[in-house]
């Protein structure tokens, strides 16, 4: 803040005014300020999806995780919902040979009959890299991929061969899934938390099968059903049998 000294009578009353005109900002910058706000909240958005698209094409559509806020109105729910619904739509549609962009590499290129069998069982689905790899878009899209992760976690888990392996990354598991408000919380009951709270400083290979057991089934009997009708699906199986059929001719 300036102030203009002034001398003579009144100049006590000059230099207050001045100093409160000082203060008082210009209308159009009150204007301004919310839009130029907006347009930097627009514009790092933009970044983050241009950067997590990139990051999807490089390392075989593993998607960047962002944290998911723990309270989100329904209405935000919708909107974010379209908004990787289009994301989506726009990893199937950007190449123009096929609408899935990395179907063209070999290691993960699924033939028809690969994309047929996912909708025999989710083993099967599970069992196959690059069906894993759909599933887990197609769960992100609906706000649920913390139960693939934790069952993809659980997996790794297992195949630890020392005690010190397992305790570190069954602590780790803890904080990422398991106790109250963690990040990526899964749905768990009391006693099979309790379990899990009670094995950590000397834990088993079956010390999260439990609880991976409760997240298969509930995502056998509700996230995968809508995987196998959602277009994601369709797109992936018709993608894969235009493949074959060009391969053919």
């Amino acid at each position: 803040m300036s102030l203009i000294i002034a001398s003579g009578p009144g100049s006590y009353g000059r230099t207050a005014l001045s100093a409160k005109l000082r203060l008082r900002p210009h209308p159009h910058y009150l204007d301004y300020k919310p839009e130029l706000q907006q347009a930097k909240k627009e514009k790092k958005t933009s970044w983050i999806i241009r950067k997590s698209l990139s990051s999807e094409e490089s390392n075989n559509m593993a998607f960047i995780e962002n944290e998911r806020p723990t309270e989100m109105s329904a209405e935000k729910k919708v909107k974010k919902r379209k908004n990787w619904n289009n994301k989506i739509q726009f990893l199937l549609n950007r190449n123009s040979e096929s609408r899935l962009v990395l179907i063209r590499r070999k290691p993960y290129r699924p033939s028809a009959d690969d994309v047929n069998q996912w909708a025999q069982s989710l083993d099967k689905l599970l069992s196959h890299k690059y069906g894993k790899t759909a599933f887990r878009i197609f769960l992100k899209s609906e706000f649920c991929e913390e139960n693939i992760e934790f069952w993809t976690a659980c997996e790794d888990f297992k195949l630890l061969k020392t005690r010190k392996e397992r305790v570190a990354k069954a602590k780790k598991m803890y904080e990422e899934f398991i106790k109250s408000e963690a990040p990526k919380e899964i749905n768990l009951d009391y006693q099979t938390r309790d379990d899990i709270i009670q094995s950590l400083d000397d834990p088993t290979t079956a010390s999260f099968l439990a609880a991976q057991k409760k997240v298969y089934s509930l995502m056998e009997n509700n996230a995968y059903p809508r995987f196998i009708h959602s277009d994601l699906y369709k797109e992936l199986f018709a993608a894969a049998s235009a493949k074959e059929k060009h391969i053919k001719s």
